[in-house]
């Protein structure tokens, strides 16, 4: 048991489907000039130019944040998944 814990400490568990959903859609609406929900969903250059537009237009890009973080919310865990994670959709 105590070789186990051990082993244990260094291996990250992936965070479950529903999880990621509910994070990405909470931070989306929260920070959604940031483009943190993008990051969490592994769309590195949609979040990189979300962060950009919430810069230059001061925090006003961050309304698309919004409506994606109420769509990610909305959405069954399943669609959310073959939506986001599996078709790869990056923007709404």
């Amino acid at each position: 048991m105590e070789n186990s814990k051990q082993e244990d400490w260094n291996n990250p568990q992936p965070i479950p489907q529903e999880n990621k959903k509910v994070l990405a859609g909470v931070l989306a609406i929260v920070l959604g000039g940031l483009g943190i929900h993008k990051f969490i969903l592994g769309y590195t250059q949609e979040g990189i130019i979300q962060l950009i537009l919430g810069v230059v237009t001061c925090g006003i890009g961050g309304i698309i944040g919004l409506v994606e973080g109420i769509i990610y919310l909305t959405k069954t865990d399943e669609e959310f998944y073959q939506t986001y994670q599996v078709g790869k959709k990056g923007w709404f």
